[in-house]
């Protein structure tokens, strides 16, 4: 019983590209956890606004669309692993460049903005080709625990970021936690280089404005797909919390909390990673995706109501578990059914789907607690997003009848892979 609960470790031992991408995600997600946490301190210490700590997510937006579209056709044209490669470098100047605001003796607001706006444009072209490179490195019927591994190894570094950052910004300085984040961003491109080429294949299409609306199309032809997207974009716009977390902790007279409370979530998604061994044998995976976000919603509805700050950890906790399910079994969707030529495309939108919803949920979180207060900015966008669902599940009939088995792209696409083995170095 206990070996069916752990990990499945198939596409770590075949694949040494997978190895070197995991291990490079690890380092490099600690250190951004570093700073996600640490900006908002420095934005609620400079300005005490919620709205202005929820505007983050405002400039982070334009960036995000733009180049997360133009990131998935450039995943398709070019060669992936450079295209990681230099975002990586880039990010690491921007954690320079954050450090560097905040050794001043009166840091500036107006760089914070900036940084967070350029920071999303280099990951909006940087996840398409990450995304992209998963199904060439690894075996398609690895894919969901390959999914599942890279959810595991995102929230190893969400748990220990969070909390770390908690105890440095408190103790050590802004300053500390930006250093840390640099360091990281060497390290991790210290595997990425070690990755093979990946460069476009064959008959791929020019990353221009039309390449984008190919892709576009293919994915307004997939139901089933555009149910993955919807459903993520609702349950994030509504219930995401993290913009108010800083002023939740003050009301609870509990501001020691907040690492902790910032951790939570990717704590309970770790906890989901380290016992994901059923996900590999569950093949209705659309219903998995609907009824996952509308248990987000729940225990996100709950903890905006109850004035116990470990209940609220604990609830936070059980949030991050039900999206970790939901991202494993739309990850295995798109990865077990969409064709390599289009992959970088696809990538792209699906980076909107699973990014523009936190960052819009940031605004309207920070928004509604400013009008409404904290406590109901969190209550009532977990109550919306369980009502979403609800009416998700009744006009989404494609999704929720998604079976691995028997989709015809899902077939088609094993049959096609089951030829070719997955590059191996």
């Amino acid at each position: 019983m206990a070996q069916a609960l752990l990990p499945d470790l198939a596409p770590w031992k075949a694949s040494a590209d997978f190895r070197r991408l995991w291990a490079s995600g690890l380092i490099s997600n600690f250190g951004s956890f570093l700073t996600f946490v640490a900006l908002p301190v420095q934005l609620k210490d400079l300005t005490g606004s919620a709205a202005a700590v929820g505007a983050i997510g405002a400039v982070e937006l334009i960036p995000l669309i733009v180049f997360g579209l133009y990131g998935g056709a450039l995943a398709d044209a070019l060669d992936k692993r450079q295209l990681i490669v230099w975002t990586e470098a880039g990010q690491g100047l921007l954690s320079a460049a954050l450090l560097l605001n905040a050794l001043l003796p009166h840091p500036a607001v107006w760089p914070l903005y900036v940084i967070a706006a350029l920071s999303s444009a280099l990951v909006s072209v940087q996840r398409p080709a990450l995304d992209s490179l998963l199904p060439r490195i690894v075996a398609h019927d690895h894919l969901p625990a390959a999914s599942s591994l890279n959810s595991l190894r995102w929230t190893v570094g969400g748990v220990a970021g969070p909390a770390v950052a908690g105890v440095v910004v408190a103790y050590a300085g802004l300053g500390w936690a930006y250093a840390a984040d640099l360091l990281t961003f060497a390290m991790s491109l210290a595997y990425i280089v070690r990755i093979a080429p990946s460069p476009a294949s064959y008959e791929a299409a020019k990353p221009d404005l039309r390449a984008i609306a190919e892709g576009a199309r293919y994915a307004w032809s997939r139901k089933e797909l555009l149910g993955t997207y919807v459903v993520d974009l609702a349950a994030m716009f509504l219930a995401m919390p993290l913009a108010v977390l800083p002023f939740l902790a003050d009301e609870l007279h509990a501001e020691w909390a907040l690492g902790l409370m910032y951790a939570t979530v990717p704590l309970g998604a770790m906890v989901v990673g380290l016992t994901s061994g059923w996900a590999s044998r569950v093949h209705r995976h659309g219903r998995m995706v609907v009824l996952a976000a509308a248990l987000w919603g729940v225990a996100i509805a709950v903890a905006g109501v109850v004035g116990n700050v470990w209940l609220v950890l604990l609830l936070l906790t059980v949030a991050g578990g039900c999206d970790m399910v939901s991202g494993v079994f739309r990850a295995a969707m798109w990865n077990q059914t969409i064709p390599d030529e289009l992959r970088g495309r696809l990538a792209g939108i699906e980076l909107l789907s699973y990014s523009v919803g936190p960052q819009l949920g940031q605004v309207r979180s920070g928004t509604v607690a400013g009008w409404a207060g904290v406590r109901t900015s969190v209550w009532s966008g977990g109550l919306l997003c369980v009502g979403a669902m609800g009416l998700l599940a009744l006009c989404l009939p494609g999704l929720m009848t998604y079976d691995a088995r028997t989709n015809e792209h899902a077939v088609r696409l094993r049959e096609q892979r089951s030829a070719t083995a997955p590059t191996q170095v």
